[in-house]
């Protein structure tokens, strides 16, 4: 989990976006929870609460993250505050 702003950025190349993303990936970490723009902590950290609570139901990263934005949703409509973050790799 790297929550902290812009962890998902990188460097476009002809083998794509090198950056700490790819770098773990590459290193066999099996996913990473990444942003792709500055976040701001306060919605963040309600998006990572709920991220952990539903993975604790669902084993199924990439069904717990978008339960935690439906959730983050209704007290942050702005997309901004929750939609940075992205899963790479692998959802189980």
């Amino acid at each position: 989990m790297l929550s902290a702003s812009d962890t998902g950025r990188g460097k476009a190349s002809g083998d794509g976006v090198i950056g700490l993303s790819r770098s773990l990936i590459s290193a066999s970490v099996p996913s990473v929870l990444v942003s792709l723009w500055s976040v701001l902590d306060a919605p963040t950290a309600q998006l990572m609460t709920e991220f952990y609570r539903n993975i604790q139901n669902n084993p199924d990263k990439a069904q717990a993250l978008r339960q935690a934005m439906l959730t983050t949703m209704k007290t942050e409509p702005n997309p901004v505050d929750w939609a940075a973050f992205t899963l790479i790799g692998e959802t189980q």
